[in-house]
């Protein structure tokens, strides 16, 4: 399964790279775009939720990585007004690793 990481930048100038373990975030999230921090969490949530069950379709188990990713990005984001915005910094694929570790 491809994965994927992207970029960040927080409303506080912070960037943070996230982690998918599917291509589907490019689905909910444009490289370059900002997003008022409520869209932002939604789409995100969507995106590894959505990323999640299609490990679990193909391997039995939920991703564990997609869920702790985006229990991390909710806890970043409670530190921000509402009104505030994040924007995508960057989208890129990673290499593909199979179960056992293998590329």
């Amino acid at each position: 399964m491809p994965e994927m990481h992207f970029s960040i930048r927080w409303p506080d100038g912070s960037v943070e790279r996230c982690y998918s373990p599917s291509l589907v975030v490019r689905d909910f999230l444009a490289e370059g775009a900002a997003y008022p921090l409520p869209k932002f969490l939604m789409r995100t949530r969507e995106a590894l939720l959505l990323a999640s069950n299609r490990v679990k379709a193909q391997y039995g188990f939920p991703c564990g990585r997609a869920l702790s990713q985006l229990s991390r990005i909710e806890e970043q984001a409670a530190r921000f007004a509402p009104d505030s915005v994040v924007t995508v910094e960057r989208l890129e694929e990673a290499a593909a690793v199979l179960p056992g570790g293998r590329s």
